[in-house]
């Protein structure tokens, strides 16, 4: 069967529903198809935040070019080793003090997307700079039903002082509209999956939800004739892709019926539909939003995205893997090796976490190649060494091919205090957003 073309905006609806789709061949003009067509799939920015430095040692690989091995952290992403590159000595400027004094976590979390130095205040006169992420949103979030997503394990702030004087705006949001208005971020899973899957009327969406509680139904069962219409006109890779997509969408949520460990009935369904706010185990929690984050890029329903871990700062600890002290108490290690070690153990248990979420793409299709070879994902933070608050040589990782400009995904070394936002300027001209220069650049930086 030859595929019809469809809008890249087809979405499938039902009652309270509508999904957003993979991009298919389908959407394609007539006669071509992603294999034959090199840059026609969509290219995806996402950025994710991990705070209170890392145990570099640990963390930076010891060989470089495209050979390099990787590091005791980056084990765990072994399997996508051939999409992994790194970057060693790149700087965030804007988080050092310049005279302002104490606050590095609230200013490496307002400059890590952003290169400004945020004006310290803990009032309401706030001031940083527009995020990288706003940057492309505003040029070509209008391609998607999102033109970003903003997601993270904790709520965000927008008041109250959280470091030395700073704002709890500046360690707890990550994108930026403007200089002084922070985009809140989502950390409920539930919520985030009934806003992609949500029509944006609530008096549906509240039928919907209403009549899956009743009748315990997924919201693929209001859609599935709309569904059956679609495959119909669709070529057999598409077909197939769909049913892959949908099948993922099903998986997630009835992973989240089951967290939390809600009561189930004899019959083995679930007494409720969904959990109310946010599982409480880490782990969990922590992957269903990136399911969702995953779902997000699958569905197309956005091209650009920012995950925070945890807020800048963060001093939760994670006994499930021995570190029960607090996060941010064990990165001022004092030099002591058993709370580097456990440092370590953080830095790794989030990497794992991280893999988890490259994992969604495994074997997802675009084109003759990945659905990972149109990403661009960046993963680090705005300090290096916790214990000495340094923000030059930080932990800077992309997975991704970035549409085949990344021939050789390799570990890059650059100059002592080459600009973090020299990376950002060059994703951003790669997305097609034409710009000479971002926060602090110097010029776009030169690797692939």
């Amino acid at each position: 069967m030859k595929n019809k073309q469809i809008s890249r905006r087809t979405v499938l609806r039902g009652l309270g529903t509508a999904i957003s789709l993979p991009f298919l061949d389908a959407m394609l003009p007539a006669g071509r198809a992603l294999a034959a067509a090199p840059g026609a799939a969509p290219l995806r920015m996402l950025f994710f935040m991990v705070p209170n430095g890392a145990h570099m040692p640990a963390w930076t690989p010891k060989s470089e070019g495209p050979g390099f091995e990787l590091s005791p952290t980056m084990e765990p992403l072994a399997k996508h080793k051939e999409y992994i590159s790194v970057f060693s000595g790149l700087t965030l400027d804007g988080a050092r003090d310049h005279g302002d004094g104490g606050g590095d976590h609230a200013r490496s979390g307002a400059s890590f997307l952003t290169g400004a130095h945020p004006r310290k205040t803990d009032g309401a006169d706030i001031k940083n700079s527009v995020s990288v992420d706003q940057v492309a949103a505003q040029a070509i979030g209008g391609k998607t039903r999102f033109a970003s997503l903003e997601l993270g394990l904790e709520g965000s702030a927008q008041a109250g002082s959280c470091d030395s004087g700073y704002s709890c705006a500046y360690s707890s949001n990550l994108a930026w509209r403007n200089e002084s208005s922070p985009l809140a971020k989502e950390n409920d899973p539930s919520a985030v999956f009934d806003r992609l899957f949500g029509n944006g009327d609530a008096a549906s969406e509240g039928k919907n939800r209403a009549a899956r509680l009743e009748r315990r139904k997924s919201v693929l069962d209001f859609v599935l004739d709309d569904a059956k219409s679609l495959q119909r006109r669709l070529g057999a890779a598409d077909q197939r892709k769909v049913d892959e997509y949908l099948y993922a969408v099903r998986d997630v949520e009835n992973r989240m019926v089951h967290s939390d460990k809600l009561r189930v009935g004899e019959d083995g369904i679930p007494n409720f539909p969904r959990p109310a706010g946010v599982p409480r185990d880490w782990s969990e929690h922590c992957k269903l939003m990136l399911d969702m984050t995953a779902l997000a890029i699958r569905s197309d329903s956005t091209r650009i995205l920012t995950f925070m871990f945890a807020n800048e700062g963060n001093n939760a600890g994670y006994p499930q893997i021995g570190a029960p002290e607090g996060h941010h108490d064990l990165s001022h290690h004092g030099k002591s090796e058993d709370k580097q070690a456990k440092i370590q153990k953080i830095n790794l248990y989030h990497m794992q976490h991280f893999a988890y979420f490259l994992d969604h793409f495994s074997g997802v299709q675009e084109g003759d190649g990945q659905l990972l070879d149109n990403c661009m994902i960046v993963y680090g933070g705005g300090i290096s060494d916790g214990d000495r608050h340094n923000h030059d040589d930080l932990p800077i990782l992309m997975a991704g091919k970035a549409a085949g400009r990344i021939k050789k995904p390799s570990h890059w070394r650059f100059p002592q205090n080459t600009p973090l936002c020299d990376l950002y300027l060059w994703m951003l001209n790669q997305a097609g957003v034409k710009a000479d220069s971002f926060g602090d650049s110097k010029g776009i930086l030169k690797f692939s």
